[in-house]
């Protein structure tokens, strides 16, 4: 018979803002009373909260380089200012390529 437990996120949350780390979390769970099974569950959704934030910032950084991205490609290629055609066509793809770099830094870490 399995019992379900609940997941309080408010204790997360605290923790979080302590900046505990993840052996500090299962010291913290083990002296709680929790089995193993079930801390391995709380600190499953530990990680999800804590992690959640820097892959919402990954993302958004994919998102910025893409547009970017793609708004040097087609500015260059329409090429309205010809005078800015080496400014579009290498500033902002190298801009768009660091902020995915970013991006993919955020989500990778």
């Amino acid at each position: 018979m399995s019992y379900t437990t609940s997941v309080n996120s408010d204790v997360f949350q605290q923790w979080i803002a302590d900046r505990l780390d993840m052996q500090k979390v299962k010291e913290k769970l083990a002296a709680m009373g929790y089995d193993e099974e079930t801390a391995s569950l709380h600190l499953r959704e530990f990680k999800k909260l804590k992690y959640g934030k820097r892959q919402f910032i990954g993302f958004v950084c994919l998102a910025a380089g893409a547009f970017i991205g793609f708004l040097s490609c087609l500015l260059t290629l329409i090429n309205p200012i010809p005078g800015l055609y080496n400014w579009t066509l290498y500033g902002l793809t190298s801009v768009a390529v660091l902020v995915i770099f970013l991006g993919l830094y955020y989500l990778m870490e």
